[in-house]
């Protein structure tokens, strides 16, 4: 891969084995052991990618996730999250991370998540979106990962990215979250709450009022669906 990838866990036997696989699929690897630290690393030196454990002493995962979407809005971020622990997949999902991995996990399904991640940041979208999509005052570059509403640059995740490129290259259609799970996340299983909590967050920051969205639609008992401005 070659790309650059923090991994901030208070926990060494953990960031160790994470260190070891990332390093072995070619990433360069840099550890922080708490969020300050963590904080402190991406400012002296942005990262490709942040692996970032929501449990830690001091400032916690979620925290740091926080502040990093005020200052760096793009830079993906993948949380390490206990297992079972629904509450905070959600918790972490809403705060903006773009993918999560449950512990005890598999470091082998890390680096999966680590790549793909990784390679939707870096490229377009799945099914090769066209360059340039729009929507009244609402503009996607594909190419270049930039959004705008009203002119103005949207701060999206990744994964909002993905989500809003794919929905608008498949206008009308009702999508379920557990087909937008393997179309956008490539994930075969996964928790149906992810898709929700990005759409929520995408509603946020496409929609005039999110609890009225004109743009993405659910469509009750399905799923979602975007609903052009040619036909509101």
């Amino acid at each position: 891969m070659g790309q650059n990838v923090l991994v901030v866990d208070d926990d060494p036997t953990v960031s160790d084995v994470v260190r070891r696989y990332l390093e072995q699929a070619g990433c360069r690897v840099r550890l922080a052991g708490d969020g300050g630290s963590g904080l402190a690393a991406i400012d002296a030196e942005r990262p490709d990618l942040v692996v970032l454990d929501i449990m830690m002493p001091g400032i916690d995962g979620l925290e740091v996730c926080r502040r990093l979407r005020s200052t760096h809005p793009g830079l993906p971020v993948i949380m390490l999250t206990a297992l079972g622990e629904e509450v905070d997949r959600v918790l972490g999902l809403e705060v903006g991370a773009d993918d999560y991995v449950t512990k005890p996990f598999s470091p082998r399904e890390l680096v999966l998540r680590v790549r793909s991640v990784l390679r939707r940041a870096a490229g377009p979208p799945p099914e090769q979106a066209p360059e340039t999509l729009a929507d009244g005052d609402l503009t996607v570059d594909t190419a270049r990962r930039i959004a705008r509403l009203g002119g103005l640059p949207l701060a999206l995740t990744v994964r909002e990215f993905d989500l809003l490129v794919f929905l608008m290259t498949h206008p009308r259609k009702a999508w379920s979250r557990n087909e937008l799970l393997g179309r956008v996340w490539g994930w075969q299983f996964g928790d149906q709450s992810t898709v929700t909590v990005h759409v929520r967050r995408l509603r946020e920051k496409v929609e005039a009022d999110p609890a009225e969205p004109a743009r993405v639609l659910t469509v009750w008992g399905v799923g979602y669906r975007y609903e052009p401005a040619a036909a509101r």
